[in-house]
C-alpha cells in the first residue's frame, strides 16, 4: 500500500468528545470502532457485537455486509510508535449504532443522537435562511445541548427511580409469599 492509499487521520470534536476520524482515499469518512463505542460510554467489543447482530442487519438493510474494515492510516507524527492499522466503520453505521444504543436506553447515546439531530436540523434551517455561523459557535452550542440533555435525563432518571424501587419491593414481597407456599393475588381458602 502506498502513502497515497492510506487513510488520513484526524481528531473530530463532537461537543466535549474527541473521536478518531479517518478520510479514505476515495474521500469516504470512517470512525474507529473504539471511538464509536467510547462516544456512548461502551467498550469497543459492544460495537463489534452490534455489527454481528440481527438488529444491525435490520437497521442497515438486507444488503448489509460486514462493514468493519481494517484500514491503514498515516502514522501519527506526534507518536514515536503507534497503530497504523485501525478497525473503522462508515459514518452511516456509526449513526445506526448510536441510534440503537439510544433506543436501548443508553442515556449517553440518547444525548448524543438528540444533540446531533438538533444540530443537523439547525444547519438546514440556517442554510435556508442564509444564516452563517462559525464552527466554533456550532461546537459551543452542541456542547451546551449535550450537557442540557444529559442533565435532563439525570433528573428524569431520578423521577422514575422511585416507582422502579416500589416495583422491585412488590416483586420481592410476592416472591416471599410464593416461597411460603402462597399465591400473592389469590383469595384465602376460607373466602373462595
Amino acid at each position: 500500500m502506498t502513502t497515497g492509499d492510506k487513510a488520513k487521520r484526524t481528531t473530530v470534536a463532537i461537543g466535549l468528545l474527541n473521536a478518531e476520524g479517518y478520510q479514505m482515499p476515495n474521500s469516504e469518512y470512517r470512525m474507529s470502532l473504539s471511538s464509536a463505542a467510547d462516544a456512548v460510554g461502551l467498550a469497543p467489543r459492544n460495537a463489534f457485537d452490534f455489527l454481528r447482530s440481527k438488529a444491525a442487519k435490520r437497521l442497515l438493510g438486507e444488503g448489509f455486509t460486514d462493514s468493519i474494515a481494517e484500514i491503514e492510516v498515516e502514522p501519527n507524527p506526534e507518536q514515536a510508535r503507534g497503530q497504523t492499522r485501525i478497525q473503522a466503520i462508515p459514518l452511516a453505521v456509526v449513526s445506526k449504532y448510536w441510534l440503537w444504543q439510544a433506543y436501548r436506553g443508553n442515556k449517553q447515546a440518547f444525548a448524543l443522537v438528540d444533540a446531533l439531530l438538533e444540530e443537523s436540523l439547525e444547519r438546514r434551517f440556517d442554510a435556508a435562511f442564509g444564516v452563517e455561523r462559525s464552527e466554533s459557535d456550532r461546537e459551543a452550542v452542541l456542547t451546551q445541548r449535550l450537557q442540557r440533555t444529559e442533565a435532563d435525563l439525570a433528573v428524569l432518571g431520578e423521577v422514575y427511580a422511585e416507582p422502579d424501587a416500589l416495583r422491585e419491593q412488590v416483586a420481592r414481597l410476592e416472591q416471599q409469599l410464593r416461597d411460603a407456599g402462597l399465591e400473592p393475588w389469590q383469595l384465602p381458602p376460607t373466602e373462595r
